[in-house]
């Protein structure tokens, strides 16, 4: 039975609030690349589907508000505490609901968990704070109005929420990317990609689930450059990389097959068990780089044979060393 799309008449209040999304569900056997254990992203992916169930539920699928709309839902912020591990096959309850507090200019405020089942047991495996935006696309087949329970979450782009625009970068006469991003020093580690039609929705913009992506191949490229390349550490120590904490913002638009400069700077150690970086996105456009997203990343070891699987490795002196470039 197809959905009817609602009254544009319906208060935001009565139909945007009410029951949370409750969806179960299985990780891809995509993200099992370490024995059984699933990545992080695959974590995100889980509740961007929970996201999607949210709004399908009121009326608004994604299709809907595309094809009647002319609207791109979009994740614009995505930031996630990861307290248990999750195995392919495991059954995972996916919570989405509104959140308690909205700021108007910042897109619609939801929370998300992901409650892992198993038999009589639930345990919470993420915590998370959602904005979802919905964007004015170019290329789309019709332009109604958007109901009037969404209409405050339209913007012209991601640039036009109230925390995004912010001044860019200048590359000055005889300067390069490199001396802007990575000037002596900085301790960062920059890779620059072209963005694919596969990471992009609506036929145009980079989205979130992309960013996503770039950081866990940003994250496997540092440490490569810095001599802990994780099959080799995998081999030798029985290491594999775990991620605590992870966070994605959009603040501007990027668009298909322009070129992401993608700068991974690590912060701090946290005791001798993880260490946090940021990951920042930059398009050049003319003499100038333009943020497009920022986000944050906790990442650790753990091992992944023997008697100590599972538990969390210690980061020796050289390893830390190695990090911060100073080995």
């Amino acid at each position: 039975m197809t959905a009817l799309l609602p009254d544009p008449t319906t208060p935001a209040d009565s139909l945007l609030e009410g029951p949370a999304a409750v969806r179960v569900d299985r990780p891809r056997y995509e993200g099992a690349n370490i024995r059984t254990w699933i990545g992080f992203k695959h974590f995100m992916y889980l509740v961007e589907e929970g996201v999607l169930q949210y709004f399908r539920e009121r009326g608004l699928g994604a299709r809907s508000l595309y094809q009647s709309h002319g609207l791109g839902l979009e994740i614009v912020e995505f930031s996630a505490q990861l307290p248990h591990l999750l195995e392919v096959d495991d059954e995972v309850e996916v919570v989405v609901d509104l959140a308690p507090r909205q700021k108007p200019g910042y897109g619609l405020a939801l929370t998300a968990q992901l409650i892992l089942l198993r038999g009589d047991e639930r345990h919470l495996a993420l915590k998370g704070k959602l904005r979802v935006a919905l964007v004015r696309e170019e290329h789309a087949p019709a332009y109604e109005p958007a109901p009037a329970a969404v209409a405050p979450y339209v913007v012209d782009g991601v640039s036009g929420l109230a925390d995004a625009g912010e001044e860019p970068l200048t590359i000055a006469p005889g300067q390069t990317v490199e001396d802007v991003l990575t000037p002596e020093g900085s301790n960062a580690f920059l890779w620059s990609w072209q963005i694919p039609y596969f990471y992009c929705h609506f036929s145009d913009r980079l989205q979130h689930s992309g960013y996503v992506r770039a950081v866990e191949e940003a994250t496997d490229r540092f440490l490569r450059a810095r001599g802990l390349q994780i099959g080799t550490i995998l081999r030798e120590r029985a290491w594999i990389p775990v991620v605590s904490r992870a966070k994605v913002r959009m603040v501007a638009d990027a668009y298909m097959e322009e070129v992401v400069h993608t700068v991974f700077r690590i912060q701090d150690m946290i005791k001798d068990i993880s260490y946090t970086a940021t990951v920042d996105h930059y398009v050049q456009r003319g003499d100038e780089l333009v943020r497009t997203a920022t986000g944050t990343i906790m990442h650790g070891y753990a091992y992944s044979r023997g008697e100590l699987a599972g538990t969390v490795a210690s980061i020796d002196e050289q390893t830390r060393a190695k990090l911060f470039g100073e080995a």
